[in-house]
């Protein structure tokens, strides 16, 4: 207790009975412990602090309420988009195997295609082929040109294009030939090795 609260017990002792002494003493114990004036305003100051505090913390979380609101509107669109996307894949994939499918089918109608138009080359080319050996090279072919099988080991045939007999200046020869429509330099030496 301060000097002057010390002052003030001793002057109540001298000027009241002892019973009321003790009592006013007790009385002033106690109002020292209650808050003081300026106790009470730093608490009101405090609690002023607080309550603003408060304020800016709900309207910061109003704010990221909102934030989380437009987030999840994003999110939607965007699983929206996803399931938008994924759909438009599966069509342009199915899209891509028709086109495959398509272009698979074009492939068997040119080869067929081809084949077709090697074998009338070949036939051309037996109708017209003895009257330009014979014209250029003084060839005559004695047996039709045809398309055969030539065996050339055991068990072993290739198949040759044109082939037949003929005479050149009474020598009988062998007509070997391919007849190819787009013809490569790779078809002749193919050509050449199964003449070996």
């Amino acid at each position: 207790m301060p000097l002057r609260g010390k002052e003030l017990i001793r002057k109540i002792r001298e000027a009241f009975p002892p019973m009321q002494a003790e009592v006013l003493e007790e009385l002033f114990d106690f109002l020292d412990e209650l808050v003081k004036v300026h106790d009470f305003n730093e608490l009101k100051a405090i609690v002023a602090e607080l309550a603003l505090a408060h304020r800016d913390t709900q309207k910061e979380l109003k704010e990221l309420a909102l934030a989380q609101k437009r987030t999840e509107e994003r999110v939607e669109e965007l699983a929206l988009a996803q399931k938008k996307t994924e759909e438009e894949i599966r069509l342009l994939t199915k899209e891509v195997k028709k086109i495959k499918d398509d272009l698979e089918n074009v492939k068997d109608h040119l080869g067929a295609l081809a084949n077709t138009v090697g074998y009338t080359l070949e036939n051309e080319a037996y109708k017209y082929l003895p009257a330009l050996l014979k014209k250029h090279y003084q060839i005559e072919v004695t047996e039709e040109l045809k398309r055969d099988f030539v065996e050339i080991a055991p068990e072993k045939y290739i198949e040759i294009n044109i082939i037949g007999k003929a005479k050149k200046e009474g020598r009988e020869i062998l007509i070997v030939g391919e007849s190819k429509v787009q013809p490569k330099i790779s078809h002749i030496n193919e050509f050449l090795e199964k003449l070996k």
